[in-house]
């Protein structure tokens, strides 16, 4: 259904600092720049993009929204979480954990707020 993912960032050199870590904590790779100023990153299909805004104004956090970020095991799923925080961003909910489904969750917010989950496939 999606193409991509769009988010603004105030700080391409925090973002890309956060963002590199924690993807190749989930096994991806780290981010390109492209000749627009983006970060892309690139992994199974999906793409999540990092821009300032071209508006020319602050970004900001979308209230309410969250991205989810699929990972193959819960070992990835701890080593985006603690990479994650060693990299600017802020653990947020509760730590990780199994849900009632079986999947295996943890959240961060990224250095501009920006609201991530990273999840295992359910299981039940």
């Amino acid at each position: 259904m999606f193409t991509h993912v769009m988010i603004g960032s105030n700080d391409l050199d925090r973002a890309r600092s956060f963002y590199d870590a924690t993807f190749v904590a989930l096994g991806g790779k780290p981010g390109v720049m492209d000749p627009r100023g983006r970060l892309i990153y690139a992994h199974e299909g999906g793409r999540l993009m990092i821009t300032k805004p071209i508006d020319g104004k602050l970004a900001t956090v979308a209230n309410g929204g969250t991205i989810g970020i699929a990972a193959s095991s819960r070992e990835h799923v701890l080593a985006w979480h603690e990479t994650g925080t060693e990299h600017g961003g802020a653990a947020i909910e509760s730590p990780p954990a199994e849900r009632p489904n079986g999947s295996f969750v943890a959240y961060l917010r990224d250095p501009d707020g920006n609201k991530l989950t990273v999840r295992t496939q359910a299981t039940k």
